[in-house]
């Protein structure tokens, strides 16, 4: 079959649904197998002692899954795949109606076709790195709950569904980021993690809240009650049809509220997703080992934000000023990651910070509305950033344990797999030839020229192609520190053995050809953009066009990035010159741009201080004034009760003559008046 003629649905013809049969349910194996090794490696003492078993397990399960979803794969290519659906009722209480199951259409398959080709390269890869280590059945029984949980989230059919395996992929990345747990910084990183999280998991619960009662309520007025009676008001497919009929204006009564649920539903982005300002937790769960880092923050937990953003496109496209939000808030990450990116020395902490700038990226294109560019960038990032990562791992192994860059240099001719497949990495990402990067990055650059919805667009195109020179200045940085010049380290280098070298191989292929699956349209006349193609009937937002202009001036940045880091660093010998020239302004991005020194500030002052506010009022108003008090007055207050009712004739006595002296007294008192 010739892939440049891949079968295009007719404009508005919806694909045909599936919900009998074993290929309805198969994705049910593919979400439930890595459930199930994890469940066995976690609860049987044997398979958890030993390692090899629960690897095997874990691997299995997910090259299991790779298998089963490359058989939808090529069913899609070979023709108009339907949407298989395996649901079954979960919930139904009054109003609402929940269900549980999976929906594969085109936009999910390349998804899961993501988690589980990157993840199976990262769980092999994993056998040669944490070799030796006292917990690899620990380790592998997390691995695949974090691996179950994210294909959870891919193939949910609803928000609910989604919510629920949000915040399990939160716990699964709270247990692997400390999973070294004997370290200290290790826990407290988990912890920041776990915590940031919850403050973007908040919001996007009351927004999938508003979007629920607003689409209930819609559904008795608006002919949508049959749908809401099958799937419930939580359904992907529901809440679409409901935007498409009313629009944002009629289902929230204003286009402020539509654009206020937007953004809350977006926080849960924020969160996962890194963005400012919740991008803080991201570098510091580096403490993990390195393939966590590539698995959960390069290819795929990350960018469940994204995905989700992408999922539920049709919140966003009624909303007034949310792609303007979107828009900008990505932008600033790109900029500001990049700029902490340039001052890093451990190895690990470059590539997340390249992480979160590319995450940007991603967001400036959903602030466009141009989805199907955000989604084809993070598949071509989720093959080359892994790569980096896993290469980053190589790295470390290699020089036993070693992260700070200035304490490497000249391994190119000691490592050279690593070497080789580090360049084809850096090459793809910084977009200096087209690969990879430079046809995704290119098409989110050149969506922004027809975003009219978005206030101060071409600022952020700015931000855009200046970032596009800054990423390839710090990763040229980090190329020349770690594998040119001399050997800075203490202990002799070594290549890693083949099972790390081996998916270091497979990234590397990917990362070299994924990006011409992107070719847009208008290069050589014909429909050379598979991946629009194949999201065809799903496709949303503008269809790519590549921009000439834009493309060499955003190439030539690129090119003066990397000119600029080869003579910075093509010598250096593991000192930094860049301190000293740049002052104040690299003061300001080595520290982060005092973000975390900021919230520390509001935890240790502001929250501290607010609750030891708290406790003096709790302990001397409430206790000692409101509690304590009141039992001292009723105390005196009977005891000078008690001391009336003595029992003894002469206290009476007393009392009545002296009573009868003021009865009389009070007497005489008023005839006086009267007179």
């Amino acid at each position: 079959m010739d892939l440049f003629t891949l079968p295009l649905l007719a404009a508005g013809d919806p694909p045909p649904i599936v919900t009998e049969g074993f290929k309805a349910w198969g994705m049910w194996i593919v979400l439930f197998l890595p459930l199930l090794a994890a469940i066995i490696t976690t609860c049987v003492p044997v398979v958890r002692k030993r390692s090899n078993i629960a690897a095997t397990l874990a691997i299995g399960s997910l090259l299991t899954g790779l298998v089963i979803t490359l058989i939808y794969f090529f069913e899609a290519l070979g023709g108009q795949m339907p949407i298989y659906e395996g649901i079954v009722n979960w919930v139904e209480v009054d109003a609402a109606h929940i269900t549980f199951g999976t929906r594969l259409d085109h936009l999910a398959l390349v998804m899961t076709l993501v988690v589980t080709a990157v993840g199976s390269a990262i769980f092999i890869y994993a056998l040669g790195y944490m070799h030796g280590d006292e917990s690899m059945g620990r380790f592998y029984g997390k691995f695949a709950l974090f691996a179950f949980s994210m294909l959870g989230i891919v193939l949910s059919p609803n928000f609910f569904q989604t919510f629920i395996f949000w915040e399990l992929v939160g716990a699964s990345s709270y247990f692997l980021i400390g999973y070294y747990w004997k370290k200290h910084s290790a826990g407290e990183a988990a912890k920041k993690a776990f915590l940031t999280n919850r403050v973007g998991d908040f919001g996007f619960l009351l927004g999938i809240l508003m979007v629920w009662a607003a689409v209930g309520a819609a559904a008795d007025v608006g002919g949508l009650g049959a749908l809401v009676a099958e799937y419930g008001a939580f359904d992907f497919r529901v809440i679409e049809q409901a935007f498409t009929v009313h629009g944002g204006e009629i289902l929230f009564g204003t286009t402020f509220a539509a654009a206020v649920a937007a953004a809350l539903v977006f926080c849960g982005a924020m969160g996962k997703s890194a963005q400012f300002p919740l991008h803080v937790w991201l570098p510091d769960a580096m403490e993990g080992p390195t393939p966590v880092s590539a698995l959960m923050h390069a290819a795929t937990m990350v960018a469940a934000g994204i995905y989700m953003v992408i999922r539920s496109n049709f919140v966003f496209h009624f909303a007034e000023w949310a792609p303007t939000l979107l828009a900008w808030l990505g932008a600033i990450t790109a900029f500001i990651a990049a700029t902490m990116a340039i001052t890093q020395r451990d190895i690990k902490k470059v590539l997340a910070y390249s992480t979160l700038s590319q995450l940007g990226y991603m967001t400036m294109a959903l602030g466009c509305g141009a989805y199907t560019a955000a989604m084809f960038h993070l598949t071509t990032h989720a093959f080359f950033k892994a790569l980096l990562f896993l290469c980053a791992g190589s790295v470390i192994h290699g020089c036993h344990h070693e992260q700070d860059m200035f304490k490497m240099g000249g391994l190119k001719s000691k490592m050279p797999s690593t070497y080789k497949t580090w360049m084809i990495g850096t090459v793809a990402l910084t977009a200096l030839v087209p690969i990879a990067g430079w046809w995704s990055k290119d098409e989110i650059l050149g969506s922004h020229l027809g975003a009219h919805q978005v206030a101060g667009m071409p600022i952020v195109l700015g931000i855009g192609l200046l970032v596009a020179g800054m990423t390839a200045f710090y990763m040229f940085r980090a190329t020349y520190l770690t594998f040119h010049g001399e050997y800075r380290g203490h202990h002799e280098a070594h290549e890693s053995p083949k099972v790390m070298t081996g998916p270091l191989w497979f990234l590397a292929a990917f990362s070299l050809v994924i990006g011409f699956v992107g070719i847009p349209n208008n290069v050589f006349g014909t429909k050379t953009n598979l991946f629009e193609a194949f999201l065809d009937s799903w496709h949303k937002g503008p269809y790519a066009e590549l921009h000439a202009w834009l493309a060499i001036v955003s190439t030539a940045i690129a090119w003066g990035g990397f000119l600029t880091a080869r003579a910075i660093y093509r010598r250096s010998k593991g000192t930094d010159p860049l301190p000293a020239k740049l002052g104040g302004v690299w003061t300001l991005w080595n520290e982060l741009w005092y973000v975390d020194k900021f919230y520390l500030w509001l935890v240790r002052v502001v929250q501290q201080g607010f609750a030891k506010a708290c406790w003096w009022v709790e302990r001397w108003l409430v206790i000692q004034g409101l509690v304590n008090g009141t039992a001292q007055t009723a105390r005196l207050a009977g005891d000078g009760i008690r001391r009336v009712q003595s029992g003894r004739l002469g206290t009476y006595v007393t009392s009545f003559v002296l009573g009868a002296v003021v009865l009389v007294g009070l007497v005489l008192i008023q005839l006086l008046v009267r007179m």
